[in-house]
């Protein structure tokens, strides 16, 4: 078995072998299928508890006095909860998922996939205004990085498992694999080939089925068929969007500057948030929880539009404000349910006033929910296909498009906002590089440019140390004290600078004695540093930056004796040649 496992860990090594990344693509799927069942199965469960049905959902039939304790306490209780962890292991979400995606080239920590499911189970079922999307996407793409990180896979395919887990996080949730596949392409990786995209596809598919076999009752959001009436709609269409997009700078805009109070004490700001969801609840009980429950009712047309403003007024300052502290949940939930709400009064002022013009009130909720949520993640081609998949009416396409554009274009090209994830990150000051060549060394594996011609020489160089260099006539030379590796020289420089100094004489007339110190070479020194097996040449890139090297030594720990094993050398000038011979 381990044998068969260190071939497969050397077939993954390359970027284009497409049936070992199927087999990844399957695995990931199966595994985010099921957390993100787990995840919601715990949201019902726990609500139960404090009398709220219909899985975590039905909040509305909660007296009020219950309606403001539940998420005030709630909120009060995870804030204090969350002062017992490290600023670090409090990082849930999208956010984090593409921050390590780049920042630890796909290594996601097991602390912080735990924080995300009790944290995110706790916030949700205690009626605190939020999606359960965002946590699927983490816990879908933390659950296939831990099982890569334990298989001793590389990082290469440690960042294909985590898409493979985002896309079936959405996949699982809304059962809408092309959706799931987009947004992981579109938003986790930012790269579109062939060889990503079959296991995200795989990926998508499994963890649809997964999701369908264990809970069969069907897609969330029971959908009529629909279709846009005239052409003469379309110029209400773009309005419709402009709305959306103007919903979404709000919210962004709140999020952002509530996430100024970051210094705060963590229970102070989630006990602020707590309070002001309950207060909202008071006027409007939908904000509390996901709200899928109120989507559907939206979709049936039972709200009136002053209802359905309070709705999207108290759920846009609840979800923002409980983003913004920093709260475990997502913002894909409050995007749909508000695209809703403003898709929902449109088509009833629309009803009202060209009755015999406007579309169905249900065709408007559906594209305000399409553009609310593709502005909010910057993922448009993802929100289309939600749409198309949740309507099963791909009719609906070309006014979808055209909202999400117009509310695309009122967000970023008037109130000059980015998206939700990109925001946070821009707070964070975390550079997300996604151009061509960063994509190209991110998925390729350092062994791809390794010179695997290397020996370690002790830096006290004895004559029998001699022959085997002449004998294997080495690229490299790792010069080494006591177990310690100091620094490389190339093998020919160090044979020559031997053979002018009469030891390689001594050697062939067998009168050499003593040893020679290399350290009084004077030859060319190369510094270098570790980088494991498993790396990439983006970390190998990253590793030389930081500690000032010239090239790095390729490791791997053997599972017998626990000791480092020296596989080869890679270095600055071997990447560059590597990627201009690959643009070229």
């Amino acid at each position: 078995m381990g044998k068969l496992l260190q071939k497969y860990r050397r077939t993954l090594t390359n970027y284009e072998s497409l049936i070992a990344y199927s087999l990844l693509g399957v695995t990931g799927g199966v595994a985010s299928g099921l957390v993100v069942l787990a995840f919601g199965l715990g949201i019902g469960e726990l609500s139960r508890l404090w009398g709220v049905g219909n899985g975590g959902e039905d909040f509305e039939s909660l007296p009020a006095l219950a309606a403001f304790a539940l998420p005030a306490g709630g909120a009060l209780l995870l804030g204090l909860a969350y002062t017992l962890l490290r600023p670090e292991d409090r990082e849930t979400g999208v956010v984090h998922v593409i921050s390590r995606m780049h920042s630890h080239y796909g290594a996601l920590p097991l602390r912080n996939a735990v924080v995300q499911f009790t944290g995110g189970v706790f916030a949700l079922a205690t009626g605190l205004s939020g999606g359960r999307e965002g946590p699927g996407v983490h816990l879908g793409g933390a659950i296939n990085s831990l099982l890569g990180q334990r298989l001793g896979l590389p990082n290469n395919s440690l960042r294909v498992l985590v898409a493979c887990g985002t896309a079936g996080g959405i996949a699982a949730a809304f059962h809408t694999p092309l959706a799931g596949v987009i947004f992981a392409m579109e938003v986790i990786v930012a790269e579109y080939t062939v060889v990503g995209f079959i296991p995200v596809i795989l990926a998508a598919v499994a963890a649809s089925a997964v999701s369908q076999y264990f809970s069969p009752s069907g897609a969330l959001f029971s959908v009529p068929p629909v279709q846009l009436h005239s052409l003469l709609e379309i110029p209400y269409i773009i309005l419709l969007g402009v709305c959306c997009g103007i919903a979404v700078a709000a919210f962004i805009r709140i999020s952002s500057i509530v996430a100024r109070f970051a210094h705060l004490p963590v229970a102070l700001r989630f006990a602020a948030a707590g309070v002001l969801t309950g207060t909202l609840a008071s006027f409007a009980p939908q904000v509390m929880g996901i709200g899928y429950d109120s989507l559907n009712l939206i979709m049936r047309g039972e709200f009136a539009i002053t209802a359905l403003l309070v709705i999207a007024g108290c759920k846009l300052l609840s979800a923002a404000v409980n983003s913004g502290v920093g709260m475990p949940m997502g913002v894909i939930g409050p995007s749909l349910l508000l695209g809703a709400c403003i898709g929902g009064v449109l088509g009833a002022a629309g009803a009202a006033l060209q009755p015999q013009l406007a579309s169905e009130a249900v065709l408007y909720v559906v594209i305000g929910m399409a553009a609310a949520m593709g502005t909010m993640l910057n993922a448009p081609l993802a929100a289309i296909l939600a749409v198309i998949e949740l309507t099963h009416n791909i009719g609906i396409g070309m006014p979808a498009l055209l909202a999400i554009v117009a509310a695309t274009l009122a967000n970023r090209g008037v109130f000059h906002q980015r998206s939700a994830y990109q925001e946070v990150l821009r707070q964070l000051q975390r550079l997300v590089p996604n151009d061509p060549l960063n994509q190209l060394l991110h998925r390729t594996d350092v062994t791809s440019t390794m010179d695997s011609r290397v020996v370690r020489v002790p830096v006290s160089l004895a004559p029998q140390d001699i022959e085997p260099l002449l004998e294997f006539t080495p690229t490299w030379c790792l010069i080494s004290r006591e177990g310690e590796d100091l620094y490389l020289v190339q093998g020919a420089d160090l044979l020559e600078w031997l053979a002018h100094s009469g030891e390689v004489q001594g050697i062939e007339d067998d009168a050499a004695s003593g040893t020679r110190d290399l350290t009084e070479a004077p030859i060319r020194r190369w510094t270098t540093a570790p980088v494991p097996m498993q790396a990439t040449l983006r970390q190998a890139m990253d590793t030389m930056r930081a500690r000032t090297t010239e090239a790095v030594c390729v490791y791997e720990r053997s599972r017998n004796t626990g000791k480092q094993i020296l596989h080869g050398v890679v270095t600055r000038e071997s990447i560059e040649k590597f990627t201009l011979a690959s643009v070229l």
